[in-house]
């Protein structure tokens, strides 16, 4: 049956859903997301745009991985509850900004992954040139700067951010990624965390290898013969060959951004033997329960 939904889904190539599928792809993602670990208690929420001015969200104080079809809030983009017995989640200020601010954005998926989340909570944005696919698909995972939940504050951080990407970490939050429907924002959750947890432990073994310059040029030949385009933030090769995170090819790499790519290895921004000390004490902390 989930694997019917998803289908279903694919089927609409970005064009609005009709309000049943897309109630029961929301409910669908709660689940996975939630048995992947992104989430823990109530925490998370999804949401689909399913017309011009019609949001279906997921509602506040309801765990994820459990939630029903019947308990999805429908509201409008000034936030106003059109229909649901429950009130919209704390956070749909922000999934309102990143619709207003991105209109090819039909899906929107917020969760708290733990290793990408503390690289959120590290200050350490995922801005290296070090995966394929990642290069390909998302470029750039910048950080928004911390604001309350909840907020406008927030709400206009992580918009700001979003003209010109689909995934997002939050700082001292957790991460928020995007799509044209909830299962492809969801697969691109996946990825910052599995993108993060690889960068961990590449950092534990000295640092990333990062790619060339000449890498970042052949996979972009691939992508134009594909018919696909690189990231609006993505690793771009610069006047003197080098490679590096940014927005365009003739643009700087974004502010504080510590990317740079020059065909050698680098350290991480994290000590190797800082992690190992800490995964060390952790090990000890749950051996002791």
């Amino acid at each position: 049956m989930q694997e019917a939904i998803e289908s279903m889904v694919a089927e609409y190539a970005g064009k609005y859903l009709p309000e049943s599928l897309a109630r029961a792809a929301i409910v669908e993602v709660g689940r996975r997301t939630f048995a992947r670990g992104f989430v823990a208690a109530n925490d998370g929420n999804i949401s689909a745009r399913i017309g011009d001015d019609v949001i279906l969200a997921t509602p506040t104080g309801r765990s994820k991985g459990f939630i029903r079809e019947d308990e999805l809030v429908k509201i409008n983009l000034a936030g106003e509850k059109l229909e649901g017995p429950l009130r919209p989640s704390s956070e749909i200020l922000m999934h309102l900004a990143i619709y207003k601010t991105r209109p090819d954005v039909l899906a929107i998926d917020h969760a708290h992954p733990p290793i990408c989340t503390g690289f959120a909570v590290a200050g350490i944005p995922l801005d290296k040139c070090v995966l394929a696919e990642v290069v390909m698909t998302l470029g750039v995972i910048p950080i928004a700067e911390f604001a309350p939940p909840s907020t406008d504050e927030l709400a206009e951080a992580v918009a700001a951010k979003m003209k010109d990407c689909n995934a997002v970490l939050l700082a001292n939050h957790g991460a928020v990624s995007v799509g044209k429907d909830v299962f492809e924002a969801h697969y691109t959750m996946e990825r910052i965390e599995h993108f993060a947890n690889i960068s961990l432990v590449a950092r534990l073994l000295g640092g990333e290898k990062l790619l060339t310059a000449n890498d970042i040029e052949r996979i972009s030949e691939v992508q134009r013969e594909a018919g696909a385009k690189m990231p609006t933030v993505a690793c771009k090769i610069g006047p003197d060959g080098s490679a590096s995170c940014g927005l365009g090819s003739d643009s700087a790499s974004p502010q504080g951004s510590s990317a740079s790519i020059t065909g050698s290895s680098v350290k991480g921004d994290v000590s190797g033997e800082l992690v190992a000390e800490v995964l060390a004490a952790i090990k000890r902390e749950f051996a002791e329960i």
